[in-house]
């Protein structure tokens, strides 16, 4: 009878699970294939839970039932010591070799879980990182980084206005011709520091700005023209409209510097408040210096007494040989 017709009458298990090469004796195994052949006798007791219910009640049966599987494996052309039976009915008595599930509430197996499923979600989590660190880096280069470099711009500014507001009162006090406003340019620059010292940049700046046009006054040299030039209007009135019983006129002028060229000027229109930098402006005037202007326009086409005023250096503002009233405006078109 060959190894296959003893397999096939022996009184073992029909399912297969004795699958170890024929003779082999346990002197030429490692201790892995004394587990496997373990398992297989479990697997064999298994199959047959008659044959264990009947058998594993007391000592005697049990070693009954140790004899009867090796006649099985034997039959199989196995050569299993006892200890390896011995070792599997054990672990079948113990559940050894039995697939447990584990527990789904304990948290080692939700993190295993989630550590075996972490390419379905952690790309979400990638994203939602991602995002966030965008919106800090954005929001740190748009809004932060700019916020930190005017802080320390303003604060540099700060640190420095104090020694530029005294150099510009010092300037100013020199080349004043009127020592009053010497006194209100260092009044100024008192103004500015202590603005400064407070942290106050904006009423700081305002006094600054206020010494160096008072400067670039002092320095400037012009003289005030009527302006007289085809397609421009010499002189003009106009009803306000605080007034509309009341008319008001006004002469066209120009501040023109040694070079003959125009020297802008900084005019408040006294009609809406507003300050503005121009080179023509319209000074009001009383009706007499307007008609006066008038007729000598009249005359030839030519204003033969353009010139109604002149700043020179050291001096603020300028001195006008007509009578005006004191106030101007920049547009009347």
């Amino acid at each position: 009878m060959t190894s296959d017709d003893n397999i096939a009458n022996s009184s073992g298990p029909s399912h297969g699970g004795p699958a170890l090469a024929a003779s082999t004796t346990l002197a030429s195994k490692s201790p892995l294939d004394e587990v496997m052949i373990a398992m297989d006798v479990v697997d064999t007791l298994r199959h047959d839970r008659s044959l264990v219910e009947r058998e594993l009640n007391d000592d005697a049966r049990r070693k009954d039932l140790i004899e009867r599987l090796r006649e099985i494996y034997r039959g199989q052309g196995i050569d299993v010591p006892d200890h390896i039976l011995e070792e599997g009915v054990k672990a079948l008595e113990e559940d050894r070799f039995v697939y447990q599930p584990p527990d789904e509430g304990a948290l080692s197996t939700k993190l295993a879980r989630l550590y075996v499923t972490r390419w379905s979600w952690g790309r979400y989590v990638l994203g939602a990182i991602a995002a966030i660190a965008a919106f800090f880096v954005v929001n740190y280069v748009v809004y932060e980084r700019p916020k930190q470099l005017q802080a320390q711009a303003e604060q540099q500014a700060i640190s420095e206005l104090p020694g530029r507001v005294k150099a510009l009162a010092t300037s100013v006090a020199s080349e004043a011709s009127d020592p009053l406003v010497g006194t209100r340019a260092e009044a100024l620059a008192k103004t500015a520091t202590n603005a400064a010292a407070v942290g106050d940049l904006a009423a700081a700046s305002k006094a600054e700005a206020e010494l160096k046009r008072t400067l670039e006054k002092l320095r400037a040299a012009y003289q005030i023209r009527i302006v007289n030039r085809p397609g421009e209007v010499s002189g003009l009135w106009r009803i306000p409209d605080a007034n509309p019983d009341t008319y008001n006129f006004y002469l066209v002028v120009e501040a023109i510097g040694p070079d003959g060229k125009s020297v802008p000027q900084i005019i408040t229109n006294e009609e809406t408040g507003k300050t503005e930098r121009v080179s023509t402006w319209a000074v009001r005037v009383d009706r007499s210096v307007l008609t006066s202007v008038k007729a000598d326009k009249d005359d030839d086409g030519i204003i033969q007494n353009n010139i109604v005023g002149r700043k020179v250096l050291g001096r603020v503002e300028a001195d006008w040989t007509i009578a005006t009233a004191g106030g101007a405006i920049t547009r009347w078109n």
